[in-house]
């Protein structure tokens, strides 16, 4: 038996024409920078740029510096603000979609005023129009420890939304995700939330391009679609039942703000264009195969996610390493990593399926994995093993691969 053959990965893709499609890309750390957990970030700039390029080529716009890009878990805002200036350079050049994060976590996580989170928001809103991208208002922490009711919101928002040169996306990232986030638009009570929220927008619709919702609950997300004004998108950012949110129903459909595009780019820039051809029954032919792999990675703890979307970029050949800033590549575990290979290699995502198998190979070698244990249900025959010269390098034989 072969390997599995690779997903087709056709570059210079036009954007969709029938959905709107963010991929929230990964961010590549410097291994060789001395850093500790808690320091300042350091990122491999140029292949952490090359995968946003990636991105591009497949058709699908970048939401810059979210949660995927490890936003509150290892990036800082200063190195943020660097990502967005270069990625909004980026998109300018090649002439991509870019969408960009922005928050108040230059703040301490405790103590902020609701003055200092108002000042905070203005700060980054005023970087990504400057850079030129478009903003995202994302989930503040520092907001929601402020246990501020429903008029907090509605007004910090409306002060926010009066100042902004072009219609934003506001962002609700659920608890799962962000724990921190308990409470968001002023209740624990999801069906209040909502309402706070709706009524955010229809006070300022022409100010909000879309909301991105991230709460993994889909007859919560198609009924809050249902009630948006027209002109709002409802971007889905549910990780588990994005093929149906996508292709809608006969009252509307979903845009999309995926982590989980990241390391499905190939395979959703193809689904996607189906749509536009009319064709939803071969855009869920496609794309429904994926979701057991996006219910893998974003398993509980999901805000762990992008530990499983590191790794797929390095097994892919994207990035020549498997390290993460702060050290989150230890944030699953090897068993929940072999998995994530294994249906990966299932669905063809290695363009060099060999390169993929050589470099599980490799990380379960360097954790001691009995090398019977390094064999099983790796969904493809033994490939020839070869000798890794750097822990979480590259191969000695296969200099070149990778950024």
């Amino acid at each position: 038996m072969t390997a599995p053959e690779a997903a087709a990965t056709t570059t210079g893709r036009p954007p969709p024409r029938s959905r709107t499609v963010f991929a929230a890309a990964h961010v590549v750390a410097d291994p060789h920078a001395d850093t500790t957990p808690d320091g300042p970030a350091a990122l491999d700039w140029d292949a952490t740029l090359a995968f946003r390029r990636h991105l591009w080529a497949h058709g699908l716009g970048v939401a810059e510096a979210m949660d995927t890009a490890q936003r509150g878990m290892g990036l800082d805002w200063g190195s943020a603000a660097e990502l967005i200036r270069r990625s909004a350079a980026e998109a300018r050049a090649t002439g991509g979609r870019i969408a960009c994060g922005t928050g108040t976590d230059q703040l301490p996580p405790h103590g902020a005023t609701l003055t200092d989170v108002r000042a905070a928001y203005e700060e980054q809103l005023a970087l990504a129009e400057d850079a030129g991208a478009q903003p995202i208002l994302m989930a503040s922490r520092q907001l929601a420890a402020l246990d501020g009711g429903p008029d907090t919101y509605r007004d910090l928002y409306g002060h926010l939304l009066r100042q902004t040169t072009r219609p934003v996306i506001l962002h609700w990232l659920g608890p799962m995700f962000d724990p921190a986030l308990t409470g968001y638009w002023g209740s624990p009570n999801l069906d209040a939330a909502t309402e706070t929220l709706l009524r955010i927008i229809a006070d300022h619709p022409a100010k909000v391009d879309g909301v991105k919702v991230s709460l993994l609950d889909a007859p919560r997300e198609v009924a809050l679609r249902r009630r948006l004004p027209k002109g709002v998108r409802c971007y889905t950012g549910d990780d588990f039942h994005y093929p149906e949110l996508i292709a809608g129903d006969a009252h509307g459909f979903s845009d999309a703000l995926l982590g989980v595009f990241d390391p499905l780019a190939p395979l959703a820039a193809r689904a996607v264009h189906l749509l536009d051809t009319g064709d939803t029954a071969g855009f869920r032919a496609t794309l429904d195969p994926t979701v057991p792999l996006a219910r893998h990675l974003f398993r509980a703890p999901t805000r762990y996610y992008k530990t499983g979307v590191v790794l797929l970029a390095w097994l892919a050949g994207h990035q020549r390493h498997f390290t993460m800033i702060g050290g989150l590549q230890s944030a699953r575990s090897l068993p929940h990593l072999r998995r994530a290979y294994e249906l990966a290699a299932g669905l063809g995502l290695f363009p060099d399926p060999e390169l993929a198998a050589t470099r599980l190979r490799t990380l379960l070698t360097v954790y001691g994995a009995p090398e019977q244990d390094q064999d099983q249900g790796q969904g493809q025959e033994q490939v020839q093993e070869q000798e890794a010269t750097v822990v979480y390098g590259a191969e000695a034989r296969r200099t070149g691969q990778g950024t």
